[in-house]
């Protein structure tokens, strides 16, 4: 792989479920000690948007995150970004603002056509994509694991309408690394019990025969057992398989699987390469997300004097000194945000 200047991609987390299990967990905390403090986790509401309570499903996940995982002071922030038209629109700016200062992004169950269809082509996926390129973790479990493929596998349309085996085209998250992927979670789903075959993600043997023909020769297929991750990583040009079970990589009419605990080259699923920050992403997007960087790196000398007396008045237990200054801080636009390694300043980004 050649390194790139303008990029310093984020590891890639892909769950074939238990996000939010023990497992999961995890997972989770091997990701979270690769940042640097503070976490500042979005949720999106997105790959469950069309179910009446998507507000909890994505709550589930925030709460998972606060409570078990709070020994690493992560911020969360859940976006209730539903649809792509509507209100809650992942192409709403304002509303998807928090991906600009965002180095961890969540999401999970749903439906993997409805979250390629209400992210693909809006600001929200921009956003995602150009903040992994610059350092954030992206966390994709279940649905949104698969709508993340180059072909992504229509579950509920085969499963549960009864459409005939087919593949659509997925939000391709990979493509520009060289990748051409077709993810599938649930690998080894036993709840069709002894009379229904459920493996291969509710597809079953028979049926997933028939997908695997139908995808080009160019084409990974990938899968993700229960209860089990594989990590992206880039910088070590390795994937890293975490949780109970393992991963299958089907390439070229061979297949190899590697078990939990096992690490194999990223050239097993492809030849790998590293794209320029802005390919593939609007101009605007790439600028706002170089201008959030630059406002959390430089603060102006007044500020920072400030920042200090707000930690001396901290340090001495001043706390209603304490919160005016924040407060003071926040009317001139800056955002404290405490961690255990001191404070970090941001300026609030008004999105445009």
């Amino acid at each position: 792989m050649t390194n790139h200047l303008s990029i310093h991609p984020g590891l890639i987390a892909l769950f074939g479920s238990g996000e939010t299990a023990p497992a999961g967990r995890g997972v989770h905390e091997y990701l979270f000690r690769r940042l640097r403090a503070p976490i500042r986790v979005a949720v999106l509401e997105t790959p469950a948007g069309f179910q009446p309570n998507s507000a909890w499903v994505a709550g589930r996940l925030a709460e998972f995150i606060q409570e078990r995982l709070q020994n690493y002071h992560p911020q969360v922030t859940i976006i209730p970004a539903r649809r792509k038209d509507g209100p809650l629109s992942t192409d709403d700016p304002l509303l998807t603002a928090p991906l600009l200062n965002a180095n961890y992004v969540f999401m999970g169950p749903g439906s993997p056509t409805y979250a390629v269809r209400h992210l693909m082509g809006t600001r929200a996926w921009a956003r995602i994509v150009a903040r992994q390129r610059r350092g954030a973790v992206l966390a994709f479990a279940s649905a949104m694991a698969i709508a993340a493929s180059a072909h992504a596998l229509p579950v509920y349309e085969i499963y549960k309408v009864g459409e005939d085996p087919h593949w659509q085209a997925g939000l391709d998250l990979l493509g520009p690394y060289g990748l051409e992927l077709a993810i599938v979670t649930h690998w080894d789903n036993q709840e069709g019990g002894a009379h229904l075959d459920t493996r291969y993600g509710f597809m079953g043997q028979e049926r997933m025969r028939v997908l695997e023909a139908m995808l080009p020769p160019s084409a990974t297929l990938l899968g993700i057992d229960e209860h089990t991750a594989v990590v992206l990583d880039w910088a070590a040009g390795e994937a890293r398989v975490m949780g109970r079970s393992g991963v299958v990589v089907r390439r070229g009419g061979e297949e190899r699987r590697f078990a939990r605990g096992e690490a194999f080259p990223l050239a097993v699923l492809g030849e790998v390469r590293l794209p320029a920050l802005e390919e593939g992403l609007p101009a605007e997007v790439v600028e706002e997300v170089l201008t959030a960087e630059r406002a959390e790196e430089s603060l102006s000398p007044d500020v920072a004097a400030r920042v200090e007396e707000r930690e001396a008045a901290r340090r001495a237990r001043d706390w209603a000194r304490a919160d005016a200054i924040r407060d003071e801080l926040a009317r001139q636009g800056y955002i404290v945000e405490d961690a255990p390694q001191g404070p970090r300043v941001r300026r609030r980004i008004v999105a445009r």
